[in-house]
């Protein structure tokens, strides 16, 4: 005789929780295979035999912390993202992956284009240079201006600054002290209107900015 409140071997619907205590295993397959329980310190999810194991979705997997900020969150037929402290710092994409902040690795092997775009500078008497945005920069001169030393320098890092005269030319350019040149000499730039003139530089320390000037490149 089942009692009113028993579900039968066959099978049914709970309609009340089940509670497992602490070490009590819901278990599954016929060896056991795979075991949800908690320990009395940590929660588990064991897989215990043959086979993988599958968490699928129709839509979206979300992996959350007790506040429901995201450490994992996965799309159906799109992306990926990694989070720390509720911040998304990885995703795939359908080209590769985009990283937000640093990558920091033991080696690094490129196959194929490594690609640092070219950001335009903002003219003015003293034109920025903020490193944390590229390694290339470009700049039309419309006046004499001064190369101010760069912010956020990296010992390391290495790129170029392409400077062009506007359509009047003869604009003049100085720089900054922490950029070191050959002989402690910087150059004079080409004059002409629209003249192209690129500077190649290297962050030998925070302060010391290594850089050689090509002229008049066309």
């Amino acid at each position: 005789v089942i009692a009113n409140a028993a579900l039968p071997k066959a099978g049914g619907t709970l309609t009340g929780d089940v509670s497992h205590g602490d070490n009590v295993k819901a278990k599954f397959g016929t060896g056991d295979d795979l075991q949800i329980y908690h320990s009395g310190a940590d929660s588990y999810i064991a897989d215990t035999g043959t086979g993988d194991l599958y968490i699928r979705a129709s839509n979206e997997i979300r992996i959350q912390d007790g506040n429901e900020a995201n450490f994992l969150y996965a799309v159906e037929g799109g992306d990926i993202r990694l989070y720390h402290a509720g911040s998304e710092k990885l995703a795939t994409t359908s080209t590769g992956v985009d990283v937000t902040g640093t990558a920091t690795t033991d080696g690094l092997t490129v196959d194929g284009a490594a690609v640092g775009p070219i950001v335009a500078l903002t003219d003015a008497s003293s034109i920025a240079t903020n490193l944390a945005l590229s390694n290339n920069f470009s700049v039309t001169l419309a006046g004499n201006r001064t190369l101010a030393n760069p912010t956020n320098t990296v010992a390391g890092q290495s790129g170029s600054i392409f400077i062009t005269q506007d359509g009047t030319g003869s604009r003049t350019l100085a720089f900054g002290t922490n950029f070191k040149f050959v002989a402690g000499t910087a150059p004079t730039l080409s004059t002409a209107a629209s003249s192209i003139d690129r500077i190649d530089y290297v962050v030998a320390e925070a302060t010391k900015i290594h850089a050689v000037a090509s002229l008049d490149v066309k």
